[in-house]
């Protein structure tokens, strides 16, 4: 094992300085409008109050009326985005091999293939925050890479201050084949930021990101490296598929493992196959260097970066792909944990909804109408649905429990059967489709849970809420996951 580049404890002041402004402010200076620095701007503010006015101001003239349109026209959204997400995961079904349009399978003995000497620079961030105990397990995870050890710029980002982490790296096995790196303590205090700092000195060609807990597949740098050598040179971003290793840890493991499953394994491969922008997962993408620095790399501000950077890519003419090659991650088990993680994430996506929407004439114009509805019932869709169901139930339960006049009076004839059909359908429809995704995928174990995912949804519904209050009162706040509460090998 060849010994790393040495890199001392703190760069340079200068240069420290330098990175840490460009990883701070480089989207922010380069395209404001790109930006989650500011949550709203001036017109966006003006437009959201103009349009509540004008809300208030026709419920109050016309009550029953402005009612059963804003029901008619959720109803239609949420039709909308459920209809997609079939159609998507329907796209993935019916693909006739594994290399359909978007999806690149790559074999063993092809990722081979390569000579080392002729394998490029590789750099592989592995930002971690407050997250000692679990050094050695990433050490195992990117230390089972294979990939000669010379052309990788492995870089453990961790804040300065974070003294920690930091001691138990430099006793840990990780030290051997990666650089430790101090990104300076400055708000924010995200992911992305630390990416973007590592980014200022990263050496390859490509680029890619693990987290702490992350078990790769061994040969998925090599796999990437081939899947770009055959793509166009439009695909700037391959998307490994991400899984669970301890999805049978408990009922909230093999929910969210089944989630996963669909989103990697049916979704996404959908969406890549039609061409529509990627919400790109947090870990294993596969990045052109040249192309994430001409695009100013992470939004520091986005507490959903990987999801924001898919759809800039888009924006500025890229594609993104799908690379068959699996990494695995661990499940939340504990509820409160998850419910941190999935308010983030879903703050994240209402974060870019409303940053990419700014302009939507230039967003139409960048994406075409394909693009911009499927930008619009995926990211935008994603949270309204987690947020609309349980209502939707709630309203149900109680207009079947003794059909009140309220109800009677906002839901018209045709409104009730076809809020009733929607809500049935929909869900009928999303459970069979994640039970058929489950057997595509040899996952017997998981079909069981997905009878009570109704349940899921309540949970889900739960962190969209916070999300929408921490939207309001502290945008880029980055709630830490707590890694490292999994039963070992626990994979269904």
């Amino acid at each position: 094992m060849t010994t790393p580049r040495s890199e001392p404890a703190e760069p340079l002041d200068e240069e420290a300085a330098r990175w840490l402004d460009e990883s701070i402010e480089g989207l922010r200076r380069d395209r404001p409008d790109m930006s989650a620095a500011v949550v709203l701007t001036g017109r966006q503010r003006i437009g959201l109050v103009a349009f509540l006015v004008a809300l208030a101001t026709l419920a109050a003239l016309w009550l029953r009326p402005t009612a059963i349109c804003a029901l008619a026209a959720l109803n239609i959204g949420y039709a909308a985005a459920v209809g997609y997400r079939i159609r998507i995961a329907n796209r993935r079904f019916h693909a006739v091999d594994e290399s359909s349009p978007g999806v690149f399978h790559i074999t063993d003995a092809e990722a081979r293939a390569t000579p080392d000497e002729e394998l490029p620079m590789y750099s592989v961030l592995l930002p971690a925050y407050r997250e000692p105990d679990i050094i050695d397990q990433l050490s195992l995870g990117v230390g089972s890479i294979d990939y000669p050890r010379d052309r990788l710029d492995v870089q453990l980002l961790l804040e300065a201050d974070d003294s920690t982490t930091i001691a138990a790296a430099e006793s840990s096995e990780i030290a051997s084949f990666a650089r430790i790196v101090l990104v300076p303590a400055a708000e924010p205090r995200t992911k992305p930021k630390a990416c973007n700092y590592g980014l200022q000195g990263a050496t390859g060609t490509f680029v890619t990101i693990y987290d702490a807990e992350d078990r790769p597949d061994p040969l998925q740098l090599r796999r990437a490296v081939v899947a770009f050598s055959r793509a166009g040179s439009d695909v700037a971003c391959l998307q490994a598929r991400l899984a669970y290793h301890n999805a049978s840890q408990n009922l909230l493991t093999r929910w969210f493992a089944i989630e996963y499953d669909v989103w990697f394994g049916y979704l996404l491969p959908g969406l890549a196959a039609t061409g529509a922008p990627l919400p790109l997962g947090g870990t294993s993408n596969h990045i052109r260097a040249d192309v994430l620095r001409q695009v100013r790399g992470w939004d520091p501000f986005n507490v959903t970066e990987d999801a924001d950077l898919g759809i800039r890519l888009a924006r500025y003419g890229y594609r993104s792909a799908v690379l068959d090659s699996e990494t695995y991650e661990e499940a939340n088990s504990d509820v409160v944990n998850w419910a941190r993680q999935r308010s983030r994430w879903n703050k994240g996506y209402l974060q870019s909804a409303l940053i990419h929407l700014r302009h939507p004439a230039r967003l139409y114009r960048e994406l075409g109408l394909a693009g911009t509805l499927a930008f619009l019932l995926i990211v935008l869709g994603t949270p309204m649905l987690s947020l609309l169901n349980p209502v939707a139930w709630l309203m149900t339960l109680y207009w079947w429990m003794g059909n009140p006049s309220f109800i009677g009076a906002i839901f018209p004839g045709w409104l009730t059967y076809f809020s009733l059909v929607n809500l049935m359908v929909g869900n009928f429809a999303t459970v069979y489709v994640d039970m058929l995704a489950l057997r595509d995928l040899k996952r017997p174990g998981l079909i069981t849970a997905c009878l009570v995912l109704p349940l899921y949804w309540i949970l889900m519904a739960v962190g969209t809420a916070k999300a929408f209050v921490q939207l309001i009162t502290a945008p880029s706040y980055w709630e830490k996951t707590m890694h490292g509460l999994a039963e070992p090998d626990t994979h269904t």
